[in-house]
Formats: C-alpha cells, structure tokens, sequence
C-alpha cells in the first residue's frame, strides 16, 4: 500500500472510531485524525505480530479492521491519560 493510501486509510479510520467510542473525547477532529494514522500503524503492527499481512491493499477487510482496532486503542490510551482529570 502506498503512503498516501495508508494515510487515508488511517484518516478515515480515526473518524471511525471517534464516532464509535462514546462520549466527550480529548482533543478535536485534527487529533482523532492523527490518532487515527498512528493507529492504524499500531494495528498493521499488531497484525503484523499474529502473523497477518493486511495492508498489500487498500480494500482488504483485514486492513480496515486492524486500523479501526489499533485507532480506537490509541484514542482511548490518549483518552485516558491525557483526559480531564476529575476532582
């Protein structure tokens, strides 16, 4: 997959899993975005890890699954530690 492929694929992915994870998230639409790319690296790497080559194509459904998955994990870990802090 080529660079600009992988971050469209990790843009469109970050506003996935903005919309799939409930409530106020930290940050605005450009961090999900960003989240988003960095996610879907953390899940290709995560595929990678289990043995899966997801990401030879932009239309693999492993691929798409894998980025919506590492990009809801860094949101929340972003989420959770850089989150409002309650009193």
């Amino acid at each position: 997959m080529s660079f600009l492929a992988f971050a469209l694929l990790g843009i469109l992915t970050g506003v996935i899993a903005r919309w799939i994870l409930p409530g106020k998230q930290v940050g605005g639409w450009l961090a999900a975005i960003l989240l988003g790319i960095f996610g879907a690296m953390v899940g290709g790497w995560i595929a990678g890890l289990l043995g899966w080559n997801v990401y030879d194509s932009f239309w693999n459904f492993g691929a798409w699954v894998f980025a919506i998955l590492g990009s809801i994990l860094v949101l929340t870990i972003f989420g959770l530690l850089f989150g409002r802090k309650r009193r």
